[in-house]
């Protein structure tokens, strides 16, 4: 029923009575009188006309069955589309049903990961706890043990730093000795010797230094032997002991006499008495 063949109309016999009846007007027309009559020239008209309908009516039935084919066909698929959408819909209920149970497969996973991921995140919390804590007991066994170090080391750079300072003192006292003793020689290999022990001291940053004859008396980096109260306008006359200064801090001013008022200036010390 829904091949196109089957509903065709057989069109010769409509063509052959629009022939014959085209046929016959020519004859009747080519009969008549002449001028024709007005019934004739109607009846003339009337029988194209009616040879013209016979001639389209296949074609217009062939229509007809065409549309009703159409309408058939168009039918016969929402039928189909209706079962093949009732077959869908059971397919849709059952997926339906499919989805609610993964979810709630899913809701029952989901929540056993987040009970197992709390246990997770409180287990690593106390093992956090724990590590910082032994941590902050590490770092404070540490600082204690630097700390017993840096005070070793300190008692031990005050130790060797009074060990230079007293051997710095006592050659310096050689060589005031020696520069007063009147011996140039003698003055100047001592003070070549103190010399090298002074840049030995450098090494490790102790620092001597002796106030220069005549220099102005400076109450930060001077102090006066058996004075308490200096005058601030003083001039020195010599260095009785040299001050000391380890990494650039003053630990001790330079012991030094003043020169008394009208006395006239001391002359220089004797060669290699300065600091080099």
């Amino acid at each position: 029923m829904k091949d196109a063949s089957l509903w065709t109309v057989p069109k010769w016999p409509f063509i052959a009575a629009n022939v014959t009846q085209l046929v016959v007007t020519a004859i009747v027309i080519g009969k008549a009188s002449h001028p024709i009559t007005s019934l004739e020239f109607v009846l003339a008209i009337a029988s194209v006309m009616l040879g013209a309908l016979l001639g389209c009516l296949p074609f217009m039935l062939e229509y007809r069955a065409t549309n009703k084919l159409i309408e058939i066909n168009a039918v016969s698929t929402v039928a189909e589309q209706l079962q093949g959408l009732k077959a869908y819909s059971a397919q849709v209920g059952a997926a339906t049903e499919q989805w609610m149970q993964a979810q709630e497969a899913t809701r029952i996973n989901s929540e056993k990961t987040v009970t197992a991921a709390r246990d997770i995140a409180e287990r690593m919390a106390a093992e956090i706890r724990d590590f910082n804590e032994f941590q902050s007991k590490l770092n404070d066994t540490e600082k204690n043990a630097l700390r017993l170090e840096v005070d070793k080391l300190r008692r031990t750079e005050g130790e060797w730093l009074q060990v230079v300072v007293r051997m710095l003192d006592h050659i310096f006292a050689l060589h005031t000795a020696a520069a007063h003793s009147g011996q140039a020689e003698l003055a100047a290999q001592i003070g070549q010797f103190q010399n090298a022990c002074r840049d030995a001291a450098r090494r490790v940053g102790l620092t001597p230094f002796e106030a220069a004859a005549e220099e102005k008396f400076d109450s930060e980096r001077h102090r006066v032997h058996g004075v308490e109260q200096p005058p601030a306008e003083g001039i020195v006359a010599e260095t009785l002991a040299s001050g000391l200064t380890f990494q650039s801090r003053l630990i001790r001013p330079a012991l030094v006499r003043l020169r008394e008022a009208g006395v006239p200036a001391t002359p220089e010390p004797a060669a290699g008495s300065k600091e080099m």
